[in-house]
C-alpha cells in the first residue's frame, strides 16, 4: 500500500484545453508572420507544449532544455542543466514554454541562459503560476492559471516521475 496521498483534481482536462486554446490565440496574435523558436523545459512541459503547438497555425521551430532542481516534493534551490539547446538562439524570437513557475529559480535560470545567447525577443508562456512560493521574480507573458500553494501532479507534472500521465492537474493532499 502506498503512503502517498490520493491525487485530487484541481484543474480539469476541459479547463486545461480551454486555457491552451486561449494561450494559443494570444501567441498567434503576437507571433503570426514570425518564425519563433519554442523552447520546452523537460520533462514537465512536454504535454503542454504538444497540445499548444497543435493550435499554432504558423511556421515555428521547437527545441528542449532539461533542467533539474527537485527531489521529491522539495526544490533543492540549486538548478543544473542536464541538456542544453541544439538550436541557435541569436536574433530569434524565442518563446519559453514552462509547465509551472514555482519558486522562480528554475525559470529564472533558463531565462538567464537564453538571454546570454542574445535572442531577438524572449517571452515566457507558463501553464501554471504558484506565486506563493516565489523566491525570484519572473515575468510571465502568457499564463494559463494561478494555482494555490499545493504540490501539483498530472498533465506532465510529477512526483519522482509518477503521475505525469494524469490528464488533469491534481493536488496531492493528505
Amino acid at each position: 500500500m502506498s503512503s502517498e496521498p490520493e491525487p485530487r483534481i484541481l484543474i480539469s482536462r476541459k479547463e486545461i484545453a480551454t486555457a491552451v486554446e486561449r494561450l494559443a490565440a494570444e501567441i498567434t496574435r503576437d507571433y503570426l508572420g514570425k518564425y519563433p523558436l519554442l523552447v520546452g523545459i523537460l520533462k514537465g512541459a512536454f504535454m503542454f507544449l504538444a497540445d499548444l503547438i497543435r493550435h499554432l497555425d504558423f511556421p515555428l521551430e521547437i527545441d528542449f532544455v532539461r533542467l533539474s532542481s527537485y527531489g521529491g516534493t522539495k526544490s533543492s534551490g540549486k538548478v543544473s542543466q542536464v541538456q542544453g539547446l541544439l538550436t541557435l538562439v541569436k536574433g530569434r524570437d524565442v518563446l519559453l514554454i514552462e509547465d509551472i513557475v514555482d519558486t522562480g529559480l528554475t525559470t529564472g535560470f533558463i531565462l538567464d541562459y537564453l538571454r546570454k545567447q542574445m535572442p531577438g525577443s524572449l517571452k515566457l508562456c507558463a501553464l501554471a503560476d504558484k506565486p506563493a512560493r516565489r523566491r525570484r521574480p519572473v515575468v510571465i507573458d502568457y499564463l494559463g492559471f494561478t494555482v494555490p500553494n499545493k504540490f501539483l501532479v498530472g498533465y506532465g507534472l510529477d512526483l519522482d516521475e509518477k503521475y505525469r500521465n494524469l490528464p488533469d492537474i491534481c493536488s496531492l493532499e493528505d
